[in-house]
């Protein structure tokens, strides 16, 4: 009887701790080793395959990119002709073909506006004394930097007298009676500035010797 009482009170006390959560302690259920060992193993066979996934579509990834960066290339290498060959020349003549240049030296031109009475600025070029081939004969061009336009274009005849411009020892001023740097003979009077005395004195020698040339030739026609 005392034993049936006992286990009675046991009963009636794991009731009690079953209702607010407790009770008797449940033991953990065995793990079958041969069970994890499979369970691993699968594991490692899905990265493995996983990896041979990604490697597999890593190549595939790079040629289609090369693929795409060929198609590019191919797309871009577009060639036209040109509609004008830049590199055919054109033959600008000068009327200076046949003369051969006895003198050259760098000034500042003026002219004399009689008009307004005051010197206006030709241009600023080589000042040239340009001899004909055939003829003989000597003529003042001069051009003027990055136009080329003429600014005075003459003879150097017997008649012209170079003169001493006030105040300027590199200065000279001579009249032409028939420039034609504007196109039709036209009266000028000029004036001409070197960098320094010794250009300008140069320039009169040169000058003075196409006179005497000139003279000579002039008398023969």
């Amino acid at each position: 009887m005392m034993e049936k009482a006992t286990d009675s009170v046991s009963a009636a006390k794991d009731n009690v701790f079953a209702m607010f959560g407790g009770g008797a302690k449940k033991e953990p259920k065995p793990v079958d080793d041969a069970e994890n060992d499979r369970s691993g193993s699968a594991k490692a066979q899905a990265d493995k395959a996983k990896a041979a996934e990604g490697t597999s579509t890593a190549p595939a990834t790079t040629t289609a990119d090369g693929d795409d960066e060929k198609a590019e290339e191919e797309e871009a290498d577009v060639h036209f002709e040109p509609v004008v060959h830049l590199t055919e020349k054109v033959d600008t003549k000068t009327n200076e073909e046949l003369e051969e240049q006895a003198f050259k030296m760098r000034a500042k031109l003026f002219k004399f506006d009689r008009e307004s009475r005051e010197w206006k600025e030709r241009g600023t070029g080589d000042v040239r004394l340009l001899k004909h081939k055939e003829n003989g004969k000597t003529r003042l061009v001069m051009r003027r930097d990055k136009t080329l336009k003429v600014c005075a274009n003459h003879y150097v005849v017997p008649d012209m007298k170079l003169s001493p411009n006030v105040g300027s020892d590199r200065s000279w001023v001579w009249n032409a009676a028939a420039d034609v740097s504007e196109g039709e003979p036209e009266a000028q009077t000029l004036a001409i500035r070197f960098a320094n005395s010794e250009n300008a004195n140069m320039f009169k020698e040169a000058f003075m010797k196409a006179q005497q040339e000139n003279e000579a030739l002039f008398k023969t026609e």
